[in-house]
Order: C-alpha cells, then structure tokens, then sequence
C-alpha cells in the first residue's frame, strides 16, 4: 500500500453496524481505517464483524485514544483534512481531493466535536439532501458515498 493514499477516519464511532460496513469498504478499496475513541461499543462484538462480514480481520486498522494523539502522530496538513457534516458550507462535489486525504467522519448521534471543526469552516462539507424531511443520513452510506467521490477526483474520472 503506497504511504500517500485516502484514509477514512471515524471519530468517536457509535454504531458496530455502521464501523463494520466502512471496514469492509476500506478492504475493498485497500484503505486504511482510523478510529478515534472513545467507541460506542467494543471492535470485539459479533455485530461489527458481521457488518464486516469474513473481511474484518483484512481491515488495515489504526486506533487512536484521542483527536490530539491523532493529531500529534499524523500530523497531518491542514489542506489534507476533509470534514463531512450535515452542516457543511460546500458540497463533497467541491474540493479536489489529494492523494493523503482523511476523509473524516464523527459519530453517529452527534457529528463531529465542535473542537475539532474550529477554524475548519472551509474543510467542512455536506452530501445533498433534496428533501427536507430527511434529518441526517447513515454514516456508512455517506462514507462510502464520500470516498467514492474522492477516488473518482484521483483517477481523473
């Protein structure tokens, strides 16, 4: 696996069944997942793995125990962090994602911790939703959506 390449990261995960499927999608699409605690259930509960269904144990795995220890062991440059919130100022459509992208995601119920976003306005980016009924989306779906987007912008397609 080449060192510049997409990584999804959860922060502060809730849902096995939602972890489990970006797992799988991570395997298929030879991506590292990055998961910061603290989990809203254990990486050892059937429910992830059979989300993951026989490809959990092929996940290229990566935990952390906070957002700063990410952070400090990463470094990771400010224009290669891309933020999916509900509340975005632009569309996943918009930016011209790079080869070391994490594409960062937060938990289920809450999004991402108001810390993380401060002075990120412009990292911040939403998935349409045409329907106003519609409050949120699930969060395995949206990865999966996202990162499809941003692998399409890499192959020029």
């Amino acid at each position: 696996m080449s060192e510049l390449r997409m990584k999804m990261v959860l922060v502060t995960p809730e849902i096995p069944y939602n972890t489990g499927a970006i797992g799988r999608t991570c395997v298929a699409l030879d991506l590292e997942l990055i998961l910061i605690k603290p989990y809203g259930f254990s990486l050892d509960e059937k429910s992830v793995r059979r989300a993951g269904t026989d490809y959990w144990k092929h996940v290229n795995l990566t935990e952390y125990d906070s957002w700063q220890s990410f952070l400090g062991d990463r470094k990771p440059s400010r224009d290669d962090l891309y933020f999916f919130e509900e509340h975005g100022a632009q569309t996943f459509y918009t930016p011209d994602y790079q080869p070391n992208s994490y594409l960062v995601f937060g938990c289920e119920s809450a999004g991402l911790p108001p810390a993380i976003l401060d002075g990120m306005n412009d990292r911040v980016f939403n998935l349409p939703m045409l329907d106003t009924r519609v409050r949120s989306l699930n969060l395995a779906n949206v990865a999966t959506a996202v990162v499809y987007q941003a692998m399409r912008t890499q192959l020029g397609g």
